[in-house]
Formats: C-alpha cells, sequence, structure tokens
C-alpha cells in the first residue's frame, strides 16, 4: 500500500495527531572540552540533524545571536550552547566538516545567523526546504512536513522560550532535540519515497481548482 502523501497538509488536522518526541539520550555542552568529544562522536556518524534556536526579541529591529545549536544522530542529541561556547575550536570543525551530511530545514537562515557569531567556512549540509517540491510537496514548514510524512505532531510549544537561560529546562531541551532528529527522519524517508516511488500524491480541491485556472 503506497503513502498518502499531501500537495499541501491542512494545518487543522495537526492538532488532533499523536505527538512524537526524540526518545534518545540528550546531552548539554557547556565546555570545549564536551564539545571536542561530542564533535568527536558526531563526526563519526553517517548523517546528523541540525537546528539552532535563539531568544526571542520582542523589540522590532532586534535580534539576538543564535544561543543553540543542536545536533542529533539517530540516537543522540547534543546541544552546543552557544551563548556560553560560541564558535569555539570544536564547534568550528564541526560546521566545517565536508564528509557528514548534516541535514536542517531553512537551513540558509540559520548559517546567516551562526556566521554572526564567528567565523567558519560552510561545511556539507542539505536543506530540506530543497528537496521536498522534488516530489511534489510545497509545504516548507518543519511541523507541517512531519504530520505529512508520518502522521504525527511536532509541537512547537518552546520556540519562543528564553534560549539564553542559565540552565535549560527539560521542555526545552526535548523541543530542541526533537527538531534536529526529526529533520534525519524527514530526509531519509524523502529518499526512500523518491527512490521506491512508493507514494501517493493528493491534491486538495482548491488545489486542482487553482491549477485548472492557471
Amino acid at each position: 500500500m503506497k503513502k498518502t502523501i499531501y500537495h499541501k497538509y491542512d494545518k487543522q488536522r495537526i492538532a488532533d495527531l499523536p505527538r512524537v518526541l526524540f526518545e534518545g539520550r540528550i546531552v548539554v555542552i557547556l565546555t570545549e572540552s564536551e564539545a571536542q568529544k561530542a564533535v568527536d562522536y558526531l563526526l563519526s556518524q553517517p548523517i546528523l540533524g541540525v537546528d539552532t534556536e535563539t531568544r526571542p526579541s520582542f523589540k522590532k529591529g532586534r535580534a539576538n545571536k543564535v544561543a543553540l545549536l543542536q545536533v542529533a544522530s539517530h540516537e543522540v542529541c547534543f546541544l552546543f550552547r552557544l551563548n556560553q561556547l560560541g564558535i569555539s575550536p570544536a564547534v568550528k570543525r564541526l560546521l566545517e566538516d565536508k564528509k557528514v551530511p548534516k541535514i536542517g530545514l531553512s537551513w540558509h537562515d540559520d548559517l546567516n545567523m551562526l556566521h554572526k557569531s564567528g567565523d567558519f567556512e560552510t561545511g556539507y549540509f542539505i536543506d530540506l526546504q530543497n528537496h521536498v517540491r522534488e516530489i511534489g510537496v510545497e509545504d516548507l514548514s518543519l511541523q507541517k512536513l512531519y504530520a505529512n510524512f508520518f502522521g504525527q505532531k511536532i509541537s512547537k510549544r518552546e520556540r519562543l522560550t528564553n534560549w539564553e537561560a542559565d540552565i535549560l529546562n527539560d521542555k526545552q531541551k526535548q523541543y530542541a532535540a526533537t527538531d534536529a532528529w526529526a529533520c534525519i527522519m524527514l530526509y531519509e524517508e524523502l529518499m526512500r519515497l523518491e527512490e521506491t516511488g512508493d507514494y501517493e500524491l493528493i491534491k486538495t480541491v482548491e488545489d486542482v481548482q487553482a491549477d485548472s485556472v492557471a
């Protein structure tokens, strides 16, 4: 039976979906020595998911620097507290690595923000937004994409919390890790569907009508 994928996913349906959470180990990185060990592990993995978090600014024209860089394998997610570490030598080595594919979403924007925290050459990154349209999906948000591909909900409740807090709470850590790990899951499923063609793309009535008018 082919997987049903929607051209555009109805956001109203997301609230009723079961919630998904990263169930692996989550490790907070505060020092350079910790970062070195974490990067050694991460660069031994076949694929990584990446994301960042920034303390929200509610003042027009003011933007804070990236506070957190989360990098996940299938089993472990490391939370690099960049508001304390900065672009340290180990973090720079990770960002500049050209061997291990690192999957992100809207990652071009994240990279621009990371470059404001320090100089580094951009390594091997893959942006999911550049690939989902290859199978006809127009949605670009992580929440909609995960709901579309897996029928599960990623909660965005913690997005606007204080990512520069002295200590991140468990909900923040779970949220950050889930977002990074979900990028791996989406990319691997996208590659599987592209290779096998094992999916049926459904367009909504509105989309069909719009296409007929065009």
